[in-house]
């Protein structure tokens, strides 16, 4: 999971805080353990004070971000919150101080994001902006103990809870039996977490960040293990009802295709698909439907070959997420090996909804701002190893993160290819991207990372100041200047690859608290509650004075972009954000930095497939290749901010209606909601 500047809620994302001694004694706190990828990150506790009274703190380290903080917590008879305070910070170290408190018959809270008050007349729950675990054992045990085991949320929204099962646990000689539940109505799926006998948080596990008591470190594995049959469970009834397999013929007719080898639109096409084969293509009244054919009716609408994300890492939700916005097919840049394998194997037969999946094997050296994986290396043997296991599982490159010393590079970058495999990712601390082409680097991760080759190699870029440096420094690169050229020659003369996640800096340097960025804004209205606050929490802290800097260091991202591609370098569109909306967000940025809509459009297509070497099967409209097919209300060429309205969308001949799919996440369709 990546996160792009916002609060981090356990109704949402995951999230943390930090310990205020108070006159409770241990007897009566409650104490966690925290996870990341299986390694220790931090810790979380809960003082009771009384039955309806309590305190918490949480806190995290993710490479120098993650949150800390405090929280007050008053209940009533019920078990539901009469007041709540919060203070610290949040994941990218800005302040927070949120409040909640019920006086009078009415309901109030304010955030540095959002205030209100209202005067309910039904019991009532506020999911805080900034939350903690416990707050989600609190909304756990008010669900249980509300009629029909529901409740409203301030601001707004509904939750109910279920029981999944009960499982018995055993660690270093202690024995205890736990109960799975999950939450539906906070996010795009259920949110779930496991309570003891005494309705207790006991673990809250996600994979990639892990709460559980301590001591009981080594139950994780078997919790995630349950957890994971009842999200497969759902995904495959998700997929039993929600894709619809054709057993004849399928005929688009009356198509304009966007044909991304000519880069132009062509009017009146017929496209036949024959099983998960695209086997006709020409104008409406030259080419022969088989007579059993099912018709679908796209006059007026643009029918293109289905999207590719090249920056991500899947989730539970991002299968059916990116199939909605006309994404079939991926390149995952990090991801858990057991958790990415059993998804594709998903995917590929159908036992749950989502796209293809190219896989990118991630690596790290250890250290304190180590990145989100079990594959730390930190010498020779141990890379040869990881990129030998990769290459044998099928990975197809090797991404870089930023704690690998310098001098393994080589070692990195040898091994790499001699199984064939780019080298792409972060450059790492202390290097350059200049010397890290030089020594045979594929392919550069994110824009900022360009930038900070002209800030040079002292800044160490393990922690935030990977953004903060260019936030505040990028507005004043020449990109005419004769080293910025050079550079970019380089670039282009060794072949490297760009992927500059352009969307992720829009959310990171201009949004604030309380004011959603631009693209957030297009969406924000359509996705569940929870969700939609999170944008609301804004971006990096932005000192005193600097608002304009940090937006203009957003502007020369867009005017770098442009200049990349207006020489030539080859640019991926990718994401590294939430799924199937920031790449039509991706998209959008890139025409406004001045690339032709033809030009973006190829990128997420036919470009995207030739850089990982499928454009042989994918990539475009042509007879023999896979169907993978998108319907769009508008045309994209003209308007690319049409390339949000996606109608129906087939990946592998299979049809799927993009409503039908954000429906089942909780998200409003696009026709519902407008034009977006």
């Amino acid at each position: 999971m990546r996160i792009t500047g916002v609060v981090i809620s356990f109704f949402s994302l995951p999230g943390f805080l930090v310990p205020s001694v108070g006159s409770a004694s241990e007897a009566d706190s409650l104490r966690y353990a925290v996870l990341m990828q299986g390694n220790p990150a931090g810790y979380h506790i809960v003082w009771i004070d009384s039955p309806h009274s309590r305190r918490a703190h949480f806190e995290f380290n993710d490479r120098g971000r993650g949150p800390s903080v405090d929280q007050i917590l008053v209940l009533d008879d019920n078990g539901i919150p009469t007041r709540i305070e919060i203070t610290g910070n949040d994941y990218l170290k800005s302040p927070v101080e949120e409040r909640y408190w019920v006086e009078g018959g009415s309901a109030s809270w304010k955030s540095s994001a959002e205030e209100g008050s209202m005067a309910p007349t039904t019991p009532v729950f506020y999911a805080p902006l900034q939350s903690t675990p416990e707050d989600g054992a609190v909304l756990a045990r008010a669900l249980l103990a509300a009629s029909g085991q529901e409740l409203a949320l301030l601001p707004g929204g509904m939750a109910s809870i279920e029981r999944v099962g009960s499982l018995t646990v055993e660690a270093d000689g202690m024995r205890k039996t736990v109960h799975h539940y999950a939450i539906v109505g906070l996010g795009f799926s259920p949110f779930r977490l496991w309570l003891d006998d005494e309705g207790e948080l006991f673990a809250m596990p996600t994979g990639w960040l892990d709460i559980v008591r301590e001591g009981w470190e080594s139950v994780v594995p078997q919790l995630v293990e349950l957890q994971d049959q009842a999200k497969a469970g759902r995904a495959q009834g998700l997929a039993a009802t929600l894709a619809d397999r054709p057993d004849v013929p399928v005929a688009f007719v009356g198509a304009n295709l966007f044909d991304p080898v000519v880069g132009r639109m062509v009017e009146e096409q017929t496209v036949v698909v024959t099983g998960n084969r695209i086997t006709a293509v020409g104008r409406d009244a030259e080419v022969a439907i088989p007579s059993d054919a099912r018709l679908i009716d796209a006059h007026g609408k643009t029918i293109m070959p289905g999207l590719w994300d090249m920056h991500v890492h899947l989730g539970d939700d991002g299968g059916l997420l990116n199939l909605a916005g006309g994404v079939t097919s991926v390149r995952d840049m990090a991801n858990d090996i057991d958790y990415l394998l059993e998804r594709r194997e998903e995917f590929n037969k159908g036992a749950a909804i989502g796209p293809r999946i190219v896989m990118a094997g991630f690596m790290d050296g250890p250290g304190p701002f180590a990145g989100p994986t079990k594959i730390l290396v930190d010498t020779p043997e141990e890379i040869n190893q990881a990129i030998d296991r990769y290459a044998e599982l099928g990975y197809e490159q090797i991404k870089v993160y930023s704690s690998i010393k310098t001098e393994l590079v080589p070692v990195i970058i040898e091994r790499s290819h001699y199984h064939g495999l780019p080298v792409s990712g972060h450059i790492p601390a202390f290097m350059t991207a200049r010397q890290a082409v030089e020594q045979g680097w594929d392919e550069v991760t994110h824009i900022n990372m360009l930038f900070l080759n002209f800030l040079g190699d002292t800044l160490d870029t393990r922690t935030p100041v990977r953004f903060i440096a260019v936030a505040q420094h990028g507005s004043e690169l020449d990109l005419k200047a004769d080293s910025v050229q050079e550079f970019i020659a380089l670039l282009k003369e060794n072949d490297v690859v760009v992927d500059p996640t352009i969307a992720i800096f829009e959310s990171m340097f201009n949004a604030r608290p309380g004011v959603m960025a631009d693209g957030d804004k297009l969406i924000a209205n359509r996705l569940p509650p929870q969700v939609r606050r999170g944008m609301l929490a804004g971006g990096l802290p932005v000192p005193d004075g600097m608002d304009e800097r940090y937006r203009a260091g957003f502007r020369a991202m867009l005017a770098f972009v442009n200049e990349l591609h207006q020489s030539g370098v080859q640019l991926v569109a990718g994401t590294d954000a939430l799924a199937g909306f920031t790449l039509h967000r991706e998209l959008e940025l890139y025409v406004e930095a001045g690339i032709p809509s033809a030009d973006a459009l190829r990128m997420a297509t036919l470009e995207a497939a030739q850089v990982t070497n499928r454009d042989d099967q994918l990539g475009s409209i042509e007879p023999g290749k896979l169907a993978d097919i998108i319907v769009v209300d508008g045309d994209p060429l003209a308007e690319i901010s049409d390339i949000r309205r996606v109608e129906l969308v087939m990946k592998d001949g299979v049809l799927f209606d993009p409503a039908e799919l954000y429906r089942a996440l909780g998200v409003i369709p696009w026709k519902i909601a407008g034009t977006q």
